[in-house]
């Protein structure tokens, strides 16, 4: 009896002594004077490949066999057997082999050689046979299905928040509009405005920049919540940071203040750390042959006790720390990455929570502080990233809600619903996001969020 089996399943000692089946894509094929080749196969369920031995015995050996190239799709029957050869375990002894895909190897872009990430962008559609890619894929796989492992063993409820949206979370403005009209000869009211009660909506409607508001409203009645999807940000920035398009997880927990809040952000990126580090062994160290400090890193901070600091403290310990920034410090400022990297590598060499930011210079939806100059915001800092996650307690006193929702010019009457929140059962709650992204560059060492991103959406990219 044959057992349809993965490479990945091939590698491991549980089928030796078998007759499977597998199916990938061709790496390399090597011919061997004795009279057989070995075939390098790879079907994307590791990072290693499986070594077929492919005897000269097989009747399509010299017509199929010897012109089998990489990228070609094979499939493969065979015996599993213990590998001689020193660095890999097991070995595939084929009995038939069959040409399932051809693949031209005078215009094959993926040759038997380095390729800058450059390049491989420019062939996203064939970059995931990569071993780079392919590690990438399987860790972001890890990561997102860890994320959501965490919320439902903590009795979270995953709520579905829309993509479409009236509402602007940040206050930033820099959101894409979605709408139906003839952008070429849109319908326009007495003033010459373009009249968007015409539209699909009947009123201007945007791309989520995210799902925070929308999931709050179920945080007040479902206690505690969660919500992992696509957002959006229109920033015409084209750093190494910035994407058009990316995913976000944020929590929503009612009945919590800052302090718990900050005691979930660290047990939820310890736990995401952890899964991967467990079930990415491969990938990761992949990775750490580029970056050799990169497993330790990880290590440090699922080991680590992250520091509580105010904002107002790191300031004092950044003017005071003599060091040359290419950003000046001072109080009220947002924190650049190298003041946040300084904190976690340098002066801690620990993970960080900052808390207590400037209240000017975070969103109105964060709850004010006594001394009226700060808001119970706090940022989750990791060495060589900075920021990585987000948060905060949330405003649920009516009247200093509207009070900041005036000093940041907003609109009252399109937030209607979400003061609403606050007239009847009103709670002290809390919650943070976490860009899915930024998560995968930090544990992968990757420099570049459009390496970490299937088809990155950024300005003048929008190819697939």
């Amino acid at each position: 009896m044959i057992t349809k089996i993965t490479v990945a399943e091939a590698r491991s000692a549980d089928f030796i002594g078998q007759s499977v089946q597998l199916s990938g894509w061709v790496r390399t094929r090597r011919d061997s004077k004795a009279g057989f080749s070995f075939v390098e196969l790879n079907d994307g369920t590791s990072f290693g490949n499986v070594q077929i031995i492919v005897p000269q015995s097989l009747s399509n050996y010299e017509t199929i066999i010897k012109s089998v190239t990489p990228g070609s799709s094979i499939l493969v029957e065979g015996i599993v057997k213990k590998s001689p050869a020193q660095g890999q375990l097991t070995e595939v002894e084929a009995s038939l082999i069959e040409l399932i895909g051809e693949s031209d190897a005078a215009t094959y872009p993926l040759q038997k050689k380095g390729h800058s990430l450059e390049f491989l962008r420019s062939i996203a559609h064939l970059r995931v046979r990569t071993n780079t890619f392919g590690a990438v894929a399987r860790i972001r796989n890890t990561v997102s299905y860890s994320i959501h492992r965490f919320f439902q063993q903590n009795n979270f409820i995953y709520v579905h928040t829309p993509i479409i949206t009236a509402s602007d979370c940040e206050g930033a403005g820099q959101m894409f509009r979605v709408t139906t009209l003839d952008i070429e000869n849109p319908p326009r009211d007495n003033n010459g405005k373009v009249d968007y009660s015409k539209d699909f909506f009947a009123k201007s409607s945007y791309l989520t920049v995210s799902g925070q508001l929308n999931v709050e409203t179920y945080c007040i009645g479902l206690s505690k919540v969660y919500t992992f999807g696509p957002t959006f940000r229109a920033e015409n920035s084209n750093t190494s940071r910035h994407a058009a398009e990316f995913w976000m997880v944020e929590p929503e927990i009612a009945f919590c203040e800052l302090p718990e809040n900050m005691n979930w952000a660290e047990k939820f990126l310890k736990h995401l750390i952890t899964d991967v580090l467990v079930e990415r062994r491969e990938d990761i160290e992949f990775f750490n042959k580029t970056d050799s400090t990169l497993l330790d890193t990880l290590n440090q901070v699922v080991e680590s006790n992250f520091i509580r600091l105010s904002y107002t403290d790191a300031v004092s310990i950044l003017e005071k720390s003599g060091k040359k920034f290419d950003y000046n410090v001072r109080w009220g400022i947002d924190l650049q990455s190298e003041h946040e990297r300084f904190l976690t590598e340098e002066h801690f060499k620990c993970p960080v929570i900052l808390y207590d930011y400037p209240r000017t210079i975070k969103p109105f939806y964060m709850r004010l502080n006594d001394d009226g100059k700060t808001v119970r915001a706090m940022d989750v800092l990791v060495p060589k990233v900075g920021e990585i996650i987000g948060g905060s307690e949330r405003e649920y006193r009516i009247d200093i809600l509207e009070e900041r929702m005036n000093d940041q010019k907003l609109d009252k009457e399109s937030y209607n619903w979400y003061i609403d929140l606050r007239r009847y059962g009103t709670v002290p709650h809390s919650g943070f996001g976490l860009g899915l992204e930024r998560a995968l560059m930090f544990i992968t060492g990757i420099g570049n969020i459009r390496d970490v991103l299937p088809f990155p959406r950024t300005p003048g990219n929008c190819d697939y």
